[in-house]
């Protein structure tokens, strides 16, 4: 999930609809995962809640026709409260032991779904046979979901991101919006024309609390050619000329040029609050941020574009991707994995169905259209498929995503212990952004340190 990287409290939590009262919906599996009737039953959770009714409604007909075409899988729907929604709640659940069957988690949850005990080896089971959209999925996301050769989940949503910029605020600069920044030389230009405009207007705008900041700098890092740990994963590897010139632009930006605003320690829903007002000229984010400036921060769809990530003195060398999956439950039968991943394969991988049925989407005015997620790779029938169907049912205006979808760059995942880290970085991004005097090798020198200390903690 990419705005934020964080799950949202649910007000509501619903049972799918399927005749299933919370009580009925237990966790646990029939021996085998077979009913009396000989019929294969998993659990699933993190189906939609709350007031999104008509996607819960969607959810529900996926499962009633998937079983049409599966009779011999029930698909047990089990709604978890906040789990999904909630870090301490899903830890809590893989801590007692009362996942589902195929339970929903983070790319950065990972290594404590491993470290719970909990995850179940799905190597030889994710196929062409279970999974028929498998060869077309990106094998960076994969990757991501991949410890020591194992598979342990199937990604189903992604995102990478990119520079977002305010197409008005461009115009009254005098910019060209057909042709945005493509190096952070550029950016600090254009954002001291945009901030020029006066009226509180932030130029370039960027988080620097809550965990954002750390995980911002993590994309900046990556637009370098950096990375925030070491091959092995057990150092720090920002601490380097790369960090550096991260922090340096941005110290550069607050204090050389005053193009960043006054207010900093931003939060997601901080920046996003400016960006709605029409206060901020550019940050960077995924494409559904304009969905949410849209959806909660009343802006509008039109103000807004996306180009790729600006790099050093070129293209980005690399973004940050994040997403979500699907793991499976330690000790279920061969039978119920493959059930799982047919189920996963029909609601969330096949171009049509599922999250991908743009043709049912557009009327119910849920935005399509946005290049998210890409879960296939570049060229793959699968994103043929997807891209097509994405084009043709369209309900915003696609060529406000165009450059950052015609010009892609490599994605690179989140590290392991990714909140965690993030946490640290926090204060490194708001050293400079709150500190004129922001001494730049401590910030990372200490960062550095209390990454390794806390990687040396969980080794």
């Amino acid at each position: 999930m990419s705005v934020p990287q964080y799950r949202k409290a649910a007000a509501i939590a619903l049972a799918a609809g399927l005749g299933l009262s919370l009580a009925a919906c237990s966790t646990k599996s029939d021996d085998a995962g077979k009913d009396a009737s000989g019929k294969v039953t998993i659990t699933v959770d993190c189906q939609p809640v709350g007031a999104q009714k008509e996607l819960l409604k969607n959810w529900n007909d996926d499962v009633a026709e998937f079983q049409r075409q599966n009779p011999n899988i029930v698909i047990k729907s089990v709604s978890v409260g906040e789990q999904c929604n909630n870090p301490p709640d899903f830890t809590a659940r893989l801590a007692g032991g009362t996942v589902t069957d195929v339970f929903y988690g983070y790319m950065t949850d990972l290594q404590q779904v491993l470290d719970s005990g909990q995850a179940m080896d799905i190597t030889e089971y994710a196929n062409k046979d279970t999974v028929p959209t498998w060869d077309s999925v990106d094998p960076a996301l994969k990757e991501v979901f991949t410890d020591g050769g194992k598979l342990y989940a199937v990604p189903v949503k992604n995102y990478s991101m990119g520079l977002v910029y305010n197409k008005v605020l461009f115009q009254r600069a005098g910019l060209d919006v057909n042709n945005p920044p493509k190096t952070w030389a550029e950016v600090r230009e254009a954002a001291k024309k945009i901030s020029a405009l006066g009226g509180g207007i932030a130029g370039y705008s960027e988080y620097s609390a809550g965990n954002t900041g750390g995980w911002h700098f993590t994309s900046l890092l990556y637009s370098q050619g950096g990375q925030v740990l070491t091959e092995d994963g057990k150092k720090a590897d920002f601490n380097n000329a790369m960090g550096k010139q991260v922090l340096q632009n941005l110290k550069d930006m607050r204090y050389g040029d005053n193009s960043m605003g006054s207010r900093q320690l931003l939060q997601w829903g901080d920046l996003l609050t400016n960006a709605g007002a029409g206060k901020v000229g550019m940050f960077i984010g995924a494409p559904d941020a304009t969905q949410a400036i849209v959806s909660q921060f009343q802006g509008k769809f039109q103000d807004w574009a996306m180009s790729p990530l600006p790099g050093q003195d070129g293209p980005a060398k690399a973004t940050l991707g994040g997403g979500e999956g699907y793991f499976f439950k330690k000790g279920l039968s061969p039978e119920q994995v493959k059930a799982g991943l047919k189920w996963i394969a029909y609601q969330k991988l096949t171009p049509g169905k599922g999250q991908f049925d743009y043709v049912r989407a557009k009327p119910q005015n849920y935005p399509v259209g946005l290049p998210q997620p890409l879960l296939f790779k570049n060229g793959s029938d699968a994103q043929k498929q997807e891209f097509d169907l994405r084009k043709a049912n369209a309900n915003v205006d696609t060529a406000n995503f165009a450059i950052f979808e015609a010009n892609p760059v490599p994605i690179k995942g989140e590290p392991r212990n990714a909140q965690a880290i993030y946490a640290v970085l926090d204060a490194a991004m708001s050293g400079v952004l709150t500190n004129p005097n922001a001494n730049i090798d401590a910030l990372l020198k200490t960062a550095e340190d209390k990454v390794n200390q806390l990687l040396a903690a969980g080794s």
